[in-house]
């Protein structure tokens, strides 16, 4: 972890591809139990997510996790204490939290941007509790109102200045393609201009729209302003039988063409179930990193 007061952030990143590489729980969701954790499916094995760490470790040999927001069963003090110490006794941390938020970084009622910031200082003071480096924030919609860059910008500055009062980074990723375009995205960032507000490249996200030099001028884009996260996926469905693929070695170039020394997490979101696809996307990360 970077040094208290830190003015801007200081990872000691790894070299071995291999340790570069974590595991999310997302493609797992199924699996979790967690009162927040609508995607639960009652016909499979349950694991609570201080379970996880282990699990990642025994199944794929790697000892880096992205735990999302809503597959916490509490974000009470002793909860998180547990899930830390489960992590420690797994030889398992924490890089990135995901998560959420139902109020809006860009809403025009400034009462609702003031509550989407408070909302997310909460997953700050999660990600300090469990040792986390940064959290993932999502930014919320609002009906009828197209995203703004500078009432983000003013929102996310709010935010990003706590987190170096925490020593947590901020991460923002082009997820959702109306409220979280890429190129939004990286204008929010430029705005805003802070150490501690970065972007976190998701491989197919932008993939979605069905536009590959859109996706590929994305994820560059992307690029320039990640520091310690990216979400590794070879492909991604529409939840109508559409896949959508992208090509892994060209956008591991740009990755590296970029100068980022951070970690990948395997996020898997193929055809299939997440036991193999992740295996999948791990024997490929390693591949385009030249293990």
């Amino acid at each position: 972890m970077q040094a208290a007061g830190a003015s801007e952030p200081h990872l000691d990143f790894p070299t071995a591809p291999r340790d570069r590489l974590a595991v999310a729980s997302w493609p797992f969701r199924a699996f979790i139990v967690s009162p927040t954790n609508y995607d639960r499916d009652p016909k499979k094995p349950g694991m609570d997510l201080k379970q996880f760490p282990a699990m990642v470790i025994e199944r794929f040999n790697l000892h880096l996790i992205e735990p999302l927001g809503d597959h916490f069963a509490s974000t009470k003090a002793a909860y998180l204490s547990e899930f830390r110490e489960a992590m420690a006794k797994a030889g398992s941390r924490a890089v990135d939290i995901p998560c959420g938020g139902r109020h809006s970084f860009y809403d025009p009622d400034a009462a609702k941007r003031r509550q989407s910031v408070e909302d997310a200082k909460k997953w700050v003071d999660v990600a300090v509790a469990i040792g986390s480096p940064s959290i993932r924030t999502h930014v919320a919609g609002v009906h009828g109102v197209k995203p703004d860059v500078d009432r983000a910008a003013e929102s996310l500055r709010q935010l990003a200045d706590y987190g170096a009062e925490k020593n947590v980074i901020i991460n923002l990723e082009n997820d959702d393609l109306q409220t979280e375009d890429a190129f939004f995205i990286v204008q929010v960032i430029e705005k805003v201009n802070h150490p501690w507000l970065h972007a976190l490249p998701d491989f197919c996200n932008s993939m979605m729209t069905g536009n590959a030099d859109f996706n590929y001028r994305a994820i560059t884009a992307m690029f320039k302003h990640a520091y310690n996260i990216a979400h590794m996926k070879d492909e991604e469905g529409d939840g109508m039988g559409k896949f959508y693929t992208i090509d892994v070695a060209r956008t591991f170039a740009i990755a590296k063409d970029s100068g980022y020394r951070g970690y990948f997490s395997m996020e898997w979101e193929g055809n299939g179930e997440p036991y193999a696809g992740t295996e999948r996307l791990i024997d490929e990360s390693l591949k385009n990193l030249g293990s």
